[in-house]
Parts: structure tokens; sequence; C-alpha cells
């Protein structure tokens, strides 16, 4: 029985660990080691747009013209617990999906390690249970949500927009997709299968720029605010109150980068080790209690701020090349 890893990899289990691409440079490890990798949703569609009969009325109280207006209803009051319940478990398999990965210039699409793809499946499945699941307790609470939307909606409201049952409705999938240049293309017609590989090695040349760029902003911006919280101070002249997020974060950000770091830039990569060197061992109460812990871990990263401040500003423009359709950042 194959693994899900050698469906997506048709090189052996016991080659995975040797780059099929020789070679140090980033786009090369990345492409030798990566697998392309996509999350979908379907969702049930919480807004309808006004008829032009409904919008003609709307307009009118405003003394305007119903085609110049544009307005919707909303169908469900989203608040609810149990819509709620359903929304945080996309957001959980989302925040999963993109901790895992690096940006990709095709849109969906992100790169995931060879290495995390089992226990991505696996936990993308669990994910997908806890969904259905929490369907059907939103599906117990449909008849009393279009009851309250009645209400709410008053004239506006049409039984027509809704559903016998939600059950069916929300949904995740997730898939790998191939990005390479299909094999047969090399008999068929070379000169194509040579431009498709030229294509494809430009594009991770690009996710390398993307991933690059990513790190760069988030590294910045959770060393700007950590910063920031422990320097700063209130009109009374008390230390500002910070949560242990504030650390957690840039602990959790150190170690997304030392997984998935492409190894593109040393002078980021020389950033984070010395900012994870100022951190070491302290913890938020730490900060919080000891004003010269506060002092030395402020002094080491106002300098790393600097630097990536500067880095920031010196950032090349990249051409971001495109497909079609129009590719972009997952």
């Amino acid at each position: 029985m194959t693994t899900l890893l050698e469906r997506i990899d048709s090189r052996p289990a016991d080659d995975m660990a040797a780059p099929a691409v020789a070679g140090p440079e980033p786009a090369a490890r990345l492409r030798a080691t990566m697998a392309a990798c996509r999350v979908q949703f379907t969702w049930f569609g919480t807004k309808r747009t006004l008829t032009a009969e409904q919008k003609a009325q709307a307009a009118r109280a405003f003394d305007a013209e119903g085609h110049f207006l544009s307005a919707g209803k909303k169908l469900l009051d989203t608040k609810h617990s149990a819509f709620r319940a359903v929304t945080a478990i996309r957001t959980r398999a989302t925040d999963h999906w993109r901790g895992l990965t690096l940006p990709f210039p095709e849109p969906g699409v992100r790169l995931i390690r060879h290495a995390d793809v089992e226990d991505f499946d696996r936990r993308m499945a669990d994910l997908r249970e806890e969904l259905e699941d929490a369907v059907v307790t939103l599906d117990r609470h449909f008849g009393e949500l279009k009851e309250a939307a009645s209400r709410r909606l008053g004239s506006l409201y049409c039984p027509s927009d809704y559903p016998a049952t939600l059950v069916g409705l929300f949904g995740m999938a997730w898939d790998y997709p191939n990005v390479e240049p299909p094999a047969y293309l090399a008999g068929l017609a070379p000169g194509l299968y040579r431009q498709e590989q030229d294509r494809v090695k430009a594009r991770f040349e690009e996710a390398v720029q993307l991933a690059e760029r990513a790190f760069l902003d988030e590294f910045a911006r959770l060393v700007g605010h950590l910063t920031e919280r422990i320097t700063g101070a209130n009109g009374d002249g008390t230390p500002k109150v910070f949560r242990d997020s504030a650390v957690d974060n840039l602990c959790d950000f150190f170690e997304r980068f030392r997984t998935l770091n492409v190894r593109s830039n040393g002078e980021l990569d020389e950033l984070v080790d010395r900012a994870r060197q100022a951190v070491r061992g302290v913890a938020a109460a730490d900060l919080r209690d000891s004003a010269s812990a506060r002092a030395d871990v402020a002094r080491q990263l106002s300098t790393v701020r600097e630097s990536l401040d500067a880095m920031l500003v010196d950032r090349p423009r990249r051409r971001i090349l495109r497909g079609s359709p129009a590719g972009g950042e997952a």
C-alpha cells in the first residue's frame, strides 16, 4: 500500500531525503523537497443582493434612484454561537495550512514540505470531521435562525432564499496539484517541454522571493510590536502592559522560520538568530517584573529592528511573473 507522499512524488520513499535537483540554489531546494498543496472550502453564502424592486423601495427612503443603489440582505445571524463554531473550524484549518507552508505564485496554491504531508493530511481529515459535526449542530438551530431572520428582515425575508437543510453546504477539501511539466511532453514536444521546465523554474524562483518577503514582513511586525510594548510607557510612567502572546508569537515564528527557511538571505538569517538570542530563556513574566530584563531585551531588539527597517526600505521591487489566469500569493 503506497503512502500519501508516494502518491504525490513518484520517487521511492527511501530516496526522498536526497534532493532530486542538484545545486545549492534555494529554488532548487524548494522544488526538490516541497509539494504543491491547495485547500478549498465550500461555504453557504449568507448574503443576497436585493431585487430591483426591493432596491427601488429602499432608494425611495433616500430620495435616490434604485439602479444607482447597491444593497443586500443578511440571511443568517453569523454571530450565533453555532455559526461561529463552524467558522472557527475554517479559520483553524486555514491557519494550520498557512503555518506549515510557503507561498507559491499560483492562485490558492502553497508549498508544503514532503516530511509534513502525512501529518497535514491527518490533521485536515480530523478538522473536516469536526466541521461536519459542527454543521449538524448548526442545522439543529436552523429553524430558530430563520425565525430570527424573518423578524429582522421584515418584508425582505423570502423563504426561497433558504435551503431545506444546511448539511452538505459547508465543506473543505485539499489536494496536491502537480506543478511540474507532464513527462510525456519530453518525447512528444521537446521544445515545449523545455519551455515548461523554464516556466516552472521561474515559478519556484519567485516562490523563494515570496517566502523571503513574507518572513521579512512578519518578523519586522513581531519585533516591532514586542519592542514597542517593552520600551513604551503609559502616561503615568508605568510600563505598558503586554500579553504573553507578544513573546510567544515571536518564538513561534523562530520555529517556523527554522523549519521553512529557504536560506536565501544571509542577512535575514543573522537577524533572526540575534533576535532569538535576545529572548532566549525570557518569559513574558520576566519582562513584566524586571526592568533590567526589559532594558536588555529592548536594547538587543532595537538594533535588530533598525536593521529590519533598513532592509524593508532597501528591498528591491521584484518583477512578479504571472501565468494565465493571474497568479498570486495564496
